[in-house]
Formats: structure tokens, sequence, C-alpha cells
């Protein structure tokens, strides 16, 4: 994949910024990892947003399966998102990369509020967007967030970074037979309802001409490498 590319999302789980087996809900060894690659990705002068799940706090949809309800849980999963997005500032700063939080739920002590414009200005002046609270809403998805926020900023493509190294036809973990794909298009990964994203976030990524890479960020430093444009993980993008 050539790097034809300038302004970028990077949609980061919240389980990517804690060490494995750890009671630590950040490790700031790993954040400061991804800062690294990120700052040699953006000194390139590339353009980058990121969206950051909260995972590593609070799952809404689990909390909402054991008697909580739904939207309250939801609600409290973007304010999870939020600290992991002033953790990923705090270390992008650290390294010398310029970076601002935006949120979908206005906080205005901690963060600025998502404002369109303002979030693509930013980028134009070399700072990296961080976007917290999801899309503000209950029922969407941090994948929805990521879909949603690149259309509306003209990102030209999205980088989810997972614990596998592409899309399979089925779980690698549990099927030595898994056969993972190089490219599939957005039809085929609906049609076989292929986990990469939930559906609304492949809609909005298939009605705006979005591709996304799915790969693993847990190898070396996949993360730079996938956004300098290297040949990595599974493309997904239109039949054409």
């Amino acid at each position: 994949m050539a790097r034809d590319f300038k302004r970028v999302i990077l949609k980061l789980s919240g389980e990517a910024l804690r060490e494995p087996g750890s009671q630590d809900n950040i490790s700031p060894e790993i954040v400061e990892g991804i800062a690294n690659q990120i700052k040699a990705a953006h000194q390139t002068g590339l353009e980058i947003a990121i969206v950051v799940g909260g995972g590593n706090f609070w799952r809404g949809a689990a909390a909402a399966g054991r008697g909580m309800e739904r939207a309250t849980a939801d609600y409290v999963g973007m304010l999870a998102t939020v600290m992991n997005a002033l953790a990923v500032q705090s270390m992008l700063e650290a390294v010398g990369v310029p970076s601002r939080v935006q949120t979908a739920i206005e906080m205005k002590n901690v963060a600025e509020t998502f404002i369109r414009r303002l979030a693509i200005r930013h980028l134009e002046k070399g700072r990296v967007v961080i976007f917290g609270a999801g899309t503000g809403n209950p029922f969407f998805t941090t994948d929805t967030t990521a879909a949603l926020r690149a259309s509306e900023i003209g990102a030209d493509i999205i980088f989810k970074a997972t614990n596998v190294d592409g899309v399979y036809d089925k779980d690698p973990n549990a099927h030595d037979s898994a056969k993972r794909y190089e490219n599939v298009s957005y039809n085929e990964a609906l049609s076989k309802n292929l986990k990469v994203m939930d559906g609304t976030a492949f809609t909005l990524c298939q009605d705006n001409s979005i591709p996304i890479v799915v790969f693993n960020m847990n190898e070396g430093d996949n993360i730079r490498r996938a956004l300098m444009g290297e040949e990595i993980g599974t493309i997904v993008s239109s039949d054409d």
C-alpha cells in the first residue's frame, strides 16, 4: 500500500493501553511506546487524529447485561475514553508532539468540546487531535466514532489497531484453518459478518469511501509501519 494519504484516523482500543494481565488500567510505558511510534509518523508531515476506546476501564454493553440501564452504562464508558485520551495526550506532549483532546461531551476544564472546523484547523497546524467520549450518544461504539470523525474531518483512511494481524474468515484463536484476507470489500465483510467493525461503522466508511486497515499493534513498531504506508494487515475497501 503506497502512502497516498495525508490525513488519517488511528483507532486504539482501551485495552491497547494496558499491560496484559496487569491490574493497572493504563501502562505509562506502553502509552509512551505508542506515542513514540505516532511521533515518527507525525514528523513526516502526516496529519493524525486518534479515537480511543475505554474497555480497559469499562464496557457499557457488559454492564448493561448485568442489570445496569444501557444508556447510563454507555455514558460511563464515554467518560472512560476521556481518561484514556488525556493519558495519550500527556505522553504525546512528553515526547514532543503537540496535541489536543476534543470530547463529544462538554468538559471544558480538561478538554475542548468537539468542533469539526477547529479539529481540522488543529490538524492543519500539525497537532495530533484525540477524540474522546465517543459520539456523545449511547448505543454507539468507538468504531462508529472513528468512522464518523473520519467522515467529518475528511480523513483519507482509518487504521484500526487490534491484537490480530488482520481480518480472518473465522476466529484465528479458535480455528487453525482460519484464512486471513489481504484485501476484502465492504460488501463481503458485511455479508460474511467478518468481525472488523460494527455495521454502522462499516456503512459510514462505505458511504464515504474511507478504506480501513486492520493490523496487529502488538508486533514491533507496527503502528509506525502502518501509518507510514507499509504493507501490513488487511485492507477493507470498495469493490472497485
